[in-house]
């Protein structure tokens, strides 16, 4: 119990600092989100106009930082992330909301499908020393592991979607508005392989040699030997006894890419035009809107701290010692 509040309490106090650090980033960079509406309009804007757009940016100079802080947090509270100055006058949550799915379903799905296999596939290479899955794995997990995200992309597009019409070019659905209705689910599927498979082969190879070398270590330890001269089953042996434990290192980097599964493989979304929340903070950045790129962080942050959390929680139930730490 007391593991847990520790985590807690530190947790709340990671978020608070990233709640304070988003509100502090455009409040602390050249020019503001008024100043970039005003010159998209070329100046051709009112007073009251002006006056407006600032209230509803909280960027009131006659009110204190501090004041500013307060009103930020208070609209944080009742899910108010501002205005999108790319898409005004569209709120930002409703932006981020669209986008959210799409980088769950393409990141979530790749990230766990990759470490599973490649955990499960460095369990069996381990297991078996020498045979031929442990000689062949760690050589082409190294060389697929050094490939970026955007490199393969490409390298895919070209050959698989371009050469090769197995899939399609771009985007996430055909047609010009999106759906969720079953009938949509198999063309959703369809557009989401490519850039799926480019994350799941540019990563296992990551989780494939991590574990193998967790193994490595794990199949020494003593309560090992003492399991084999017992004469337990042997997939009972790799799973419950060597496997269990050997995982325990990779449960915070699968807690990490879980958490960044919200800004997504940015620029494999890019290339794909996948209109998730990476393609989305690229839009952003490019269009200088601040108050998209704020929620988009924030989001990423959250999902980040909230990840590990759940991770902290499972590492308990896999090695209750953690809670003597």
């Amino acid at each position: 119990m007391k593991y847990l509040l520790r985590k807690v309490v530190f947790y709340i106090v990671a978020l608070w600092v990233a709640v304070t650090l988003n509100f502090l980033m455009p409040r602390i960079m050249p020019g503001n989100p008024v100043e970039i509406m005003v010159a998209k309009f070329r100046g051709r804007i009112n007073p009251q106009a002006i006056h407006a757009f600032t209230q509803a940016f909280g960027l009131n100079n006659h009110v204190s930082l501090v004041q500013q802080y307060g009103i930020y947090l208070g609209q944080l509270v009742h899910g108010n992330l501002g205005i999108s100055l790319a898409m005004y006058p569209e709120p930002v949550s409703r932006v981020l909301a669209q986008a959210f799915p799409w980088t769950l379903l393409l990141m979530g799905v790749s990230t766990v499908i990759s470490f599973v296999v490649g955990s499960l596939l460095g369990v069996l290479a381990t297991w078996r020393r020498g045979g031929i899955l442990d000689l062949v794995a760690p050589t082409v997990s190294t060389f697929t592991a050094a490939f970026p995200y955007f490199w393969l992309a490409l390298i895919f597009l070209y050959i698989l979607a371009f050469r090769l019409p197995l899939f399609p070019l771009a985007h996430a659905y055909s047609g010009g508005n999106a759906s969720w209705s079953p009938s949509n689910w198999g063309d959703i599927l369809y557009h989401a392989a490519l850039p799926g498979l480019t994350i799941v082969v540019s990563s296992i190879g990551g989780w494939l040699l991590s574990m193998r070398n967790n193994m490595i270590t794990t199949m020494g330890q003593d309560y090992i030997t003492t399991a084999r001269a017992k004469g337990l089953k042997p997939r009972r042996i790799m799973f419950r006894y060597a496997a269990r434990n050997a995982i325990l290192p990779n449960m915070t980097g699968f807690a990490m890419s879980l958490g960044f599964v919200l800004s997504g493989a940015l620029l494999t979304e890019v290339v794909f035009s996948y209109p998730g929340l990476g393609y989305t903070l690229y839009q952003a950045v490019q269009a200088d809107d601040y108050p998209l790129m704020q929620g988009t962080l924030l989001l990423i942050a959250v999902g980040v701290l909230l990840a590990n959390f759940l991770v902290d929680i499972l590492y308990v139930r896999l090695d209750p010692r953690a809670q003597n730490q």
